[in-house]
Formats: structure tokens, C-alpha cells, sequence
């Protein structure tokens, strides 16, 4: 037996044989965030948390929003700085004339300095709509975070669950090999049918087919994984190990809807986008109010041709930019920043209603795995196995025909294949959760 073959079979016996665990109940008044990130750890193996772990040091996506969110950050201060000053050096009234600094009064060299100083208020604001900017990145740091680790668990959920069906289909073949010995033994001394003989090697073939898919499939999960784990060509997927089926984890719709409006990154995102938005119009408002330059300037005058000498001058002066076109400059930009805030507002409520919808569809799938799984271990998959044997042993001594056999044999398959998918399916809603309600995945915790 192969070792992917082994740890899918540990796979399947400890999902197929865990036993509810006690646990004190989740109180969801005290902490909403901890509350639910406690419930949602009832499928996390050691290895996932190895997993999890890799991916927030490794994958170029993840590194890749954090590179944006440190440059985001370095845009804050320069946003709300001065512009540059200006100096200005030359020479003022100058005739085209024999030494001409010594013989007209107005004759000097001069050197200024000017800077411009926008209408109070101005800097803050374009500091305060960087800072938002920043922000905003910063949570869409954090979503990218949980969206690449929801990708790893949805693929590691699926690469186990396609090895446990590969697993069960093995075993189901074998079985169907052993009926069809069976069946051709007993076609040989004339006690069965040829038909029966057919039948077996259908199903086989049927078997060897459906291997042929899954092995198809494997190797499209394990991209996935080494995708989301940030490990290049001709790494080796990792092997997932057993997950268990404890309690049911106490979710409840309600507590998860207000995780989310709490901490999900990408509320929190267009929250920050709505108040940048904010801001930008505050400072389209603020282009009615003029800018200052004020300019300093020192004249520099040389002694006249008899040697009087003659005083420096100094100069200062005010320039203002008069914000006149209103019509087609400001209003507009006043409306820009008005349709912009109102699109944010708008795309958040459309977050909001996504998330209520989608928690309420994957708790569904959540609970009705969960419950399907619990069932199909404890009540289905025994009557269906004791079922096999009985007729099993019916048909050794010509009291069940042989298709008889072969559907029951088939409907424990069908039973053990549900049974692993609902345990598949039933990880992967609680992935999905944790993305939908935000769950923190921290490098340092």
C-alpha cells in the first residue's frame, strides 16, 4: 500500500470513528472575534496550523500586499508636506549700458525666496485622504491573507478527500473481485449464471474508471495546495492527516453576521474608503479658498562711479490664485467626490447583504453535512455493511441472486463515498465561514 494510500485510510477510520468529545459551551456575549475563532478551530490538524503557517511566511501573493501596505504607508507624510520652495536669483533694472551696476539707482542683484502655503486646512486633509488610502490597503492586506488560506484549507480538504475516495474505491474493487472469483466459481460448476459473471466485471471496470478520474483530479488539488503553500516547481504536495468530526462548533447566524460587520477586512476596507471619501470632498470643497505665495527678495546695489555708496533694498510680496472657474473646474470635482462616497456606501451595503447571504447558505451546508456525516457513521453504514454480509452469505447458498448482492455491495460504497464527502464538505463550510466573518491569521500568534 502506497503511503498516499495509508494516510487516506487513517483519514477515513478516525472521521468514520470519532466519538462527540465533551466541551463547555461557546459564550458568544463576552468576545464575538475569540468566541468564533474558537469555534471554528474544531477542524484545524497540526498539520493545517504547519500549513497555515508556511503560507503566511511564503506566498508571494501574501508578501505582495504587504509590499503595497508599506508603500501606501510611506505616501501619508509627503501627502500633507509643503511643496517645494522656490528661490530665485537675478538682476532687476539693468540698462544696456557702460558699467551699468555703478550708474543707475534702480540697478541691483537679487536674490528671493518664495514658498507656497495652501488655504489652512488643505495639508491635513490630503494627509487625512492618504492615511485613509492606507488604511484601506492595509485591510485589504488582511483579506488577501485569509482569502489565500482559505484557498490552502478549501485544497487540502479536497486533496484529502479525493485520496480517501481513491482509498474507497480500491477497496470496493477488491471486494467486486472477490464476488466476481466468487461468481465465476460457481458459473463453472453450473450453480450461476454468466450473466452474473458480466455483471461482476462491469462493476470492475466501472472501479478502474472511476480511478482513472480521481487520479486525474489529484494532481489538480495538489497544484492548488503548493499554489496557496507559495512552493515552486517540483515541490512535493504535503499529505493531509486525519480530521476528526468532534462536536458540532456552536455557530450561530447571528453572532456570525456581527464578527463580521466587526472584523471582516473587506468591510472594514470600504468603511475606510467611505471615509476617504469623506475627506476628498471636505477638500474639494476646500479649492473655493486661494493658495499664498509669499516671496521675500534681496536687492543687492553697488557704490555710484564718484564712491557714494547706495543702501539695499528688500522686497516682499503676496501672490494669491484666484479660484474662479467654479463652473468647470470645482463643481465638478465637488460632484466627483460626492458620486465616489455615495459608490462606497453603496458597494458596502452590497458586502453586507453577500455576507448575510453567504453565511446563511454555508451554515446550511455546514449543518447538513455535519448531521448526514453523524448519521451515515452511526446508523446507515452499519445496516448497510451487516446487510452485505447477510447476503453475501445468502448467495453462497443460492437464497439471494447474485445483483442483489451487487447492490448492496454498491449502496455501502455509495454510503462510505457520502459519508467522506459530507466530512469533506462539512471543512470546507467552516473555511468558508472563517473567510466570510474575517478570522485573524496572524504570522506572530
Amino acid at each position: 500500500m502506497s503511503r498516499a494510500a495509508a494516510i487516506a485510510v487513517v483519514w477515513a477510520v478516525t472521521a468514520i470513528t470519532a466519538q462527540a468529545q465533551e466541551s463547555s459551551p461557546i459564550v458568544f456575549s463576552k468576545s464575538i472575534e475569540r468566541a468564533t475563532e474558537d469555534a471554528l478551530l474544531v477542524h484545524d490538524t497540526p498539520l493545517l496550523s504547519d500549513l497555515v503557517a508556511e503560507t503566511l511566511e511564503n506566498n508571494p501573493e501574501i508578501r505582495a500586499a504587504a509590499q503595497e501596505y508599506e508603500a501606501a504607508q510611506q505616501r501619508i507624510a509627503p501627502a500633507g508636506a509643503l511643496d517645494d520652495p522656490q528661490v530665485e536669483i537675478g538682476v532687476l533694472y539693468m540698462p544696456i549700458a557702460a558699467s551699468p551696476f555703478r550708474t543707475e539707482d534702480m540697478t541691483m542683484k537679487m536674490i528671493g525666496l518664495a514658498q507656497t502655503l495652501p488655504f489652512p486646512g488643505k495639508r491635513d486633509l490630503r494627509e487625512a485622504v492618504a492615511s485613509k488610502d492606507a488604511e484601506a490597503i492595509e485591510y485589504g492586506y488582511h483579506e488577501t491573507i485569509n482569502r489565500i488560506v482559505h484557498d490552502l484549507k478549501t485544497a487540502y480538504f479536497d486533496l484529502g478527500l479525493t485520496l480517501e475516495l481513491i482509498k474507497l474505491v480500491e477497496k470496493n474493487k477488491q471486494t467486486l473481485e472477490h464476488f466476481l472469483r466468487i461468481a465465476e466459481e460457481r458459473y463453472q460448476v453450473g450453480q450461476g449464471s454468466q450473466a452474473d459473471v458480466l455483471k461482476a466485471q462491469t462493476q470492475v471496470s466501472r472501479m478502474m474508471d472511476r480511478l482513472i478520474g480521481l487520479a486525474r483530479e489529484q494532481p489538480m488539488f495538489e497544484a492548488n495546495l503548493l499554489r496557496a503553500l507559495g512552493r515552486g516547481m517540483g515541490s512535493k504536495a504535503p499529505l493531509p492527516l486525519p480530521v476528526q468530526l468532534y462536536h458540532e462548533p456552536a455557530l450561530r447566524l447571528d453572532a456570525l453576521y456581527e464578527a463580521a460587520l466587526i472584523q471582516r477586512p473587506r468591510l472594514l476596507a470600504l468603511n475606510s474608503l467611505i471615509a476617504r471619501s469623506d475627506k476628498v470632498l471636505d477638500l474639494a470643497q476646500k479649492d473655493y479658498y486661494p493658495d499664498f505665495t509669499p516671496r521675500l527678495m534681496y536687492g543687492q546695489r553697488e557704490s555710484r562711479l564718484d564712491g557714494t555708496g547706495r543702501a539695499d533694498e528688500v522686497s516682499f510680496t503676496v501672490t494669491v490664485n484666484l479660484p474662479v472657474w467654479r463652473k468647470s473646474k470645482l463643481e465638478p470635482r465637488v460632484s466627483e467626490a460626492l458620486a465616489l462616497r455615495d459608490q462606497a456606501m453603496s458597494l458596502h451595503q452590497a458586502q453586507i447583504n453577500e455576507i448575510a447571504a453567504n453565511l446563511r447558505q454555508q451554515l446550511a451546508i455546514a449543518e447538513q453535512s455535519y448531521k448526514s456525516a453523524q448519521l451515515y457513521q452511526s446508523t446507515i453504514l452499519p445496516q448497510a455493511r451487516l446487510t452485505v454480509e447477510s447476503s453475501l452469505s445468502a448467495y453462497k447458498v443460492n437464497r439471494v441472486d447474485f445483483l442483489t448482492l451487487l447492490d448492496n455491495q454498491m449502496t455501502v460504497f455509495d454510503y462510505e463515498t457520502s459519508l467522506v464527502t459530507a466530512v469533506a464538505s462539512y471543512h470546507k463550510a467552516l473555511a468558508e465561514i472563517e473567510l466570510l466573518v474575517g478570522k485573524r491569521h496572524d504570522k506572530h500568534r
